[in-house]
């Protein structure tokens, strides 16, 4: 079976306009900003529908970067808002996670996305932003599945892929489509002898680091090079983007790659991977929302973070899943521009919002998140 791109403007859509022509200009209740202390939330994340308030539509601009994975989701996001919020713009420049946080320390970017939290050697660095005695916060905010894409001529079945025939052909210890580990995995499919052509991310990737963690963790022998922003397989042909895996595999017979589901179709196929336990799970918007369920939310301070278990197991639930943070400053931010920030990321968090992120092939946030970063959104200063 492909898996075609999700249609995006759907009635989830619809509605999500209408509630926001309700929008407030009401300043919300504002909680501490203080990012001291830490407590660790070790339950498991749960359903996702909450109540939620009016989002305030601000005014002015802001300029956002960061993310491909987040791209479709924020695009869409964007056009909502800015409809029910008239004269309100919103610039979003998909240049890749490691991008969108240098473009937040230098403040181009008012906030900006990241396939990965802030590293320990990052914080000082976005912390200076935000300026003296203030903190920068990770905020998670789309989750959704890394697919394995490929192209096969000929082949039209939706391929099996486990952790281990990953590993090797994303190592180049597998170079064509015929060979036994994949045949293995794919019992009853005629395969081809055709060459294997690698795509990765050249560019700074949360993709990379989630795709790689889910690599490592599954089977160190045969990918033994830990998570990393920088692609760090041997083989293949770098591009820039999400966009660009998926249009380098579509346009490439014998073509492999990894990009968000969202970007699945076109001429390209994503795979059913391994789990834990070898069983072979779909990408779809519920298996990769089952995976996140069982995320630990983590929290020090309004720093909010979830934290994967590789060694779940069930089979409605996909591994190689990613979750998209925002950095922002929880104190420091323009005072001009406050107001917009926090009603852009609080409508990011809003029911309407995240109930649209399922329509284009990513995965709602837990109701728990939710909760938690309304808080810390509303205490922004």
């Amino acid at each position: 079976m492909k898996l075609q791109r999700y249609a995006v403007v759907t009635g989830a859509g619809l509605m999500a306009v209408a509630s926001l022509t309700a929008c407030s200009s009401t300043k919300s209740s504002t909680a501490s900003s203080s990012t001291g202390g830490t407590s660790a939330t070790t339950s498991g994340a749960a359903a996702t529908t909450s109540s939620s308030a009016a989002i305030s539509c601000g005014t002015g601009t802001l300029n956002l970067s960061g993310s491909t994975a987040q791209q479709n989701a924020i695009n869409q996001w964007i056009k909502d808002y800015q409809t029910a919020c008239p004269g309100v713009k919103i610039n979003y420049t998909g240049n890749g996670s490691g991008a969108g946080y240098t473009d937040f320390t230098n403040k181009t970017s008012d906030f900006a996305g990241s396939d990965f939290p802030m590293a320990d050697s990052q914080q000082a660095a976005a912390d200076a932003r935000c300026g003296s005695g203030n903190k920068a916060i990770d905020l998670p905010m789309v989750p959704g599945a890394i697919a394995a894409l490929y192209n096969i001529k000929g082949v039209s079945a939706q391929l099996n892929l486990s952790a281990p025939t990953l590993a090797k052909i994303f190592s180049g210890a597998i170079t064509t489509w015929n060979d036994a580990a994949i045949a293995k995995d794919n019992p009853g499919v005629t395969l081809p002898g055709t060459k294997i052509t690698v795509f990765f991310r050249s560019d700074g990737s949360g993709t990379s680091f989630n795709f790689s963690n889910y690599l490592n963790n599954l089977d160190k022998a045969d990918f033994p090079a830990a998570a990393n922003k920088q692609w760090p397989g041997k083989v293949g042909q770098g591009v820039k983007g999400s966009q660009g895996v998926a249009q380098g595999v579509g346009s490439t017979d014998g073509g492999i790659g990894y990009a968000e589901i969202s970007f699945a179709g076109n001429g390209v196929t994503a795979a059913k991977v391994g789990n834990a336990a070898g069983q072979f799970v779909d990408p779809t918007p519920d298996n990769a929302k089952n995976f996140v369920a069982k995320a630990k939310v983590q929290q020090n301070g309004n720093d909010t973070r979830l934290a994967f278990d590789y060694t779940y197991s069930d089979p409605s639930a996909y591994p190689a899943t990613l979750v998209t943070y925002e950095f922002v400053c929880a104190s420091g931010n323009d005072a001009a521009k406050l107001p917009l920030i926090k009603g852009f990321l609080g409508y990011m968090d809003s029911d309407a919002a995240q109930g649209e992120l399922p329509n284009s092939g990513y995965v709602a946030l837990p109701t728990t998140v939710q909760a938690a970063l309304k808080t810390v959104i509303s205490g922004l200063s």
